[in-house]
C-alpha cells in the first residue's frame, strides 16, 4: 500500500524527508512522525519550535506539543513545558495511558523527569538576543512571526495515519498561555478510517472552531481533503469576519485514510510533502476566495 508524509512551513523539509526515509522502509506512522518533528525541534534556525524557540514575556522558552494514533484515537499532550528537548516524544509516551494523557507544566515536567526524557535548556544566545530587541516594545500577537507550529501527518504503508504537532507558541505570549497545538480536534486530529488533520496559525482563532476535527469530518462526509481543508478553514474566516469583524490566519493539512493530501489557508503558506510515488517537496499556498493556488517552491 501507498504511504503519505506532510508538515508545515519549508522548516519541516528536511524532516519530511526523515519521515519519507522511514516509511519507504516499511516504518510506522508514529515513528515517521515523531523523527520528522523531532529534527524540526532540534534545529535552532527554526525560532518557534524546541530549541531557539522565541519566549514568552518573560525570556522563559516553554514548549507544547501533541500526539494522535488514527488507529485507536488514543492521543497524548503536553503544555507549557520547559527544559525538555522534544514535546512530540513526551507527548507520544503519554498517549497509550487510561488517564493523565494531557499534563501541563510542573506536572508535565515532572512527568517527563521521571520517565528519563532528555532534558535540555531551549533558550539560546540568539532568541535571547531577539527578546532583548522586542521586550520593551508594544506590539500586537502575530501567529506567524518567525513561523509557528511544526505539524506532522503520516499515512503508513498499513494505513495507519498518525498526527503530530510541536511549537514555542507566540512569541511573547503570557506566562501559562497555551494555544491549539496541544489540543486534540483544534490543533490536529486522526482517525486512520478517515483522515488526518493538522493547524497552524492564531490558536485562539483555531480553537474557535475546532479546525481539525472539522476537516477530518468533512472527509468523513466524503470530501477530498483538499476540499474538506479549504472549506473547513474558509468556513471558520468567513464566520469570524461576519461576528468579529476580522479573521487571524489559519492553515491545515489533510491526509485522507486512501493517503490524498490536501491544503487550506486564509494566509500565504508553505509546506512539504512526500509519497510513495514522489520525493519530498515543498510547495507554497496562495488563498484565492475559497480556493487556494498551490506552486513548488524552489529553496535553490
Amino acid at each position: 500500500m501507498e504511504w503519505t508524509v506532510i508538515g508545515t512551513w519549508k522548516m519541516a523539509a528536511a524532516g519530511v524527508r526523515i519521515a519519507a526515509d522511514i516509511l519507504q522502509q516499511g516504518g510506522t506512522a508514529a515513528d515517521a512522525v515523531t523523527e520528522g518533528i523531532s529534527d524540526v525541534e532540534d534545529n535552532p534556525e527554526f525560532h518557534s519550535v524546541g530549541y531557539g524557540g522565541r519566549p514568552d514575556r518573560t525570556c522563559h522558552v516553554v514548549l507544547d506539543g501533541g500526539f494522535m494514533d488514527g488507529d485507536t484515537l488514543h492521543f497524548g499532550a503536553v503544555g507549557s513545558l520547559e527544559g525538555f528537548r522534544s514535546p512530540v516524544r513526551i507527548a507520544r509516551s503519554l498517549m497509550d495511558k487510561e488517564a493523565n494523557n494531557f499534563l501541563v507544566g510542573p506536572g508535565a515536567e515532572a512527568y517527563a523527569r521521571a520517565n528519563g526524557f532528555e532534558e535540555r535548556d531551549n533558550l539560546t544566545e540568539a532568541a535571547k538576543e531577539i527578546w532583548k530587541a522586542e521586550k520593551d516594545r508594544l506590539k500586537k500577537l502575530s501567529a506567524y512571526d518567525g513561523h509557528d507550529t511544526v505539524c506532522f501527518l503520516a499515512r503508513d504503508a498499513h494505513g495507519t495515519i498518525c498526527a503530530g504537532t510541536s511549537t514555542s507558541g507566540l512569541f511573547m505570549k503570557e506566562p501559562g498561555r497555551v494555544g491549539d497545538t496541544p489540543v486534540p480536534g483544534s490543533g490536529y486530529y486522526a482517525d486512520s478510517r478517515t483522515g488526518a488533520a493538522a493547524a497552524t496559525g492564531m490558536g485562539e482563532e483555531i480553537m474557535k472552531g475546532a479546525l481539525s476535527y472539522a476537516c477530518v469530518m468533512h472527509m468523513k462526509n466524503g470530501m477530498s481533503p483538499m476540499e474538506a481543508a479549504q472549506k473547513a478553514v474558509s468556513d471558520l474566516d468567513r464566520e469570524l469576519k461576519e461576528r468579529n469583524g476580522h479573521a487571524e490566519a489559519m492553515s491545515l493539512i489533510a491526509v485522507s485514510r486512501q493517503g490524498e493530501w490536501g491544503i487550506g489557508t486564509n494566509v500565504e503558506f508553505t509546506f512539504a510533502v512526500s509519497d510513495s510515488s514522489h520525493p519530498a517537496k515543498v510547495y507554497i499556498a496562495r488563498p484565492e476566495a475559497d480556493a487556494v493556488r498551490i506552486e513548488e517552491l524552489n529553496l535553490e
